[in-house]
């Protein structure tokens, strides 16, 4: 965990874009927290949504690199909405607060479910310019649990981050990649019970996207395969997509990474 949190580019990071709190509501508690980094004169910026588990702050790397080419970026952190309707209210509120009127959407996950219902609301008077969706969907019903949706909000807090911590890996991973999933975790316990209960409803309440309405929006998909985790509960892509022979090259290079470490 201490890896990334003590890393020189997330204490740059930390140093020199400040965190804002917006209240776009009528509700003061519902604060959005964001990093708006790069020139305030670009109009169309890339906003990042994070994964059930994320703050503004996952996305810094992302932040650091993309300004240093010139763009505007922002990371932001959702307040507590317990319904898609309402969440795209708010977020619409926001981009009139940022007087934004059209935006690049870059979600993970969740964040990417949310960009799209976005679009989808907003078809009619159209505020997203361009969709990248990394790990994301567009339907609630392939995690069947749209059943206990409306239970959350009645969970204590340990029971919402074990659910959530159900989905990382725990498997041998990448060096790289452990850091990261450590930082997830860390980034996790900031998030109170509220934060994450109506997270986990939104991505779980019954709901999908309607694929005409977002017809004219560019979108890019990123399915990112964790391949290291083929076989196991944690596998990212169908087994069947993937030959033996892949599996085998793929098994025979993570050996030969775990007998480096060993060695080192």
């Amino acid at each position: 965990m201490e890896e990334i949190r003590v890393s020189p580019d997330y204490n740059w990071f930390r140093s020199t874009v400040p965190l804002k709190r917006i209240i776009v509501d009528d509700d003061d508690s519902k604060v959005w927290s964001l990093y708006d980094a790069g020139p305030k004169t670009i109009r169309c910026p890339i906003i990042f949504l994070p994964p059930v588990s994320g703050t503004a702050e996952v996305f810094f790397q992302q932040i650091l690199a993309l300004t240093g080419w010139g763009y505007r970026v922002i990371s932001l952190q959702y307040p507590v909405y317990w319904d898609l309707l309402e969440f795209c209210d708010g977020f619409r509120k926001l981009l009139d607060h940022l007087q934004l009127d059209k935006v690049h959407l870059f979600g993970a996950s969740l964040g990417g479910f949310l960009a799209q219902k976005f679009a989808e609301v907003t078809h009619k008077s159209p505020r997203v310019h361009s969709l990248i969706l990394c790990n994301s969907f567009s339907d609630t019903s392939i995690f069947n649990q749209t059943w206990t949706a409306n239970s959350f909000w009645l969970m204590p807090a340990f029971m919402l981050k074990k659910i959530v911590l159900g989905n990382f890996a725990k498997g041998p991973v990448d060096p790289k990649m452990a850091d990261a999933i450590d930082f997830m975790v860390d980034r996790l316990e900031s998030l109170n019970q509220s934060e994450l209960a109506s997270r986990l409803t939104l991505n779980c309440q019954n709901s999908y996207v309607e694929p005409h309405k977002i017809k004219d929006v560019a979108v890019t998909i990123m399915d990112i395969h964790l391949r290291q985790f083929h076989g196991t509960r944690y596998a990212a892509i169908n087994p069947a997509m993937v030959s033996a022979e892949e599996l085998e090259v793929q098994q025979s290079s993570l050996n030969n990474c775990r007998e480096s470490d060993d060695e080192s």
